[in-house]
């Protein structure tokens, strides 16, 4: 009887660390990568939806008003995980294609002023900090796993949502200036 007891708080352990593995594996997933699949310019004429939005210093970022230059929309929360491990390759982006011309935001979704403000200074973030404080902007976008990039080209179309190929685009979209 006692060894059948131990048996089963053996099996309990067990399904309780594989269910913990699991919550851990499905976690990772929905903060890496979009769901939503890839517009490629010329399969779809897929307009970025336009909005506005206040960055840190309070100035209004209108999308639109960038036309004529490609956009990088970087999607993100102060509090996910990947997002912070990943700062270090956003400001490369920025680095890199800033100057060639990329304008690079990040759009923090539904958290307050302060603590993305406290986030922004502790990763020396260089390009603007967008709030959509209500999360419309990600809604729009469609967007939900984060974090999620979206490249916008220099005439208002979705070029890209494929988070994880972005890099390889953006070395192709800048080869050719």
């Amino acid at each position: 009887m006692r060894f059948s007891c131990m048996n089963t708080k053996r099996r309990c352990w067990i399904w309780i660390v594989f269910g913990l593995a699991m919550a851990l594996l499905l976690s990772f997933f929905a903060c890496t990568e979009s769901r939503q699949p890839e517009v490629q310019k010329g399969i779809s004429d897929a307009s970025a939806p336009d909005f506005s939005l206040k960055d840190l210093t309070g100035r209004n970022f209108t999308l639109s008003s960038f036309k004529g230059k490609p956009v990088l929309l970087i999607f993100i929360t102060t509090w996910c995980p990947t997002c912070r491990s990943e700062m270090p390759h956003y400001k490369s982006i920025y680095e890199t294609y800033g100057k060639q011309g990329l304008e690079v935001v990040n759009i923090d979704i539904e958290e307050p002023k302060n603590k993305v403000s406290l986030f922004a200074e502790k990763y020396g973030v260089p390009y603007r900090m967008l709030l959509d404080e209500k999360g419309e902007v990600a809604r729009k976008y469609g967007i939900v796993g984060i974090p999620a990039m979206v490249l916008v080209d220099k005439d208002g179309n979705i070029l890209s949502r494929k988070y994880l190929s972005m890099d390889i685009l953006l070395e192709t979209l800048f080869a050719k200036k």
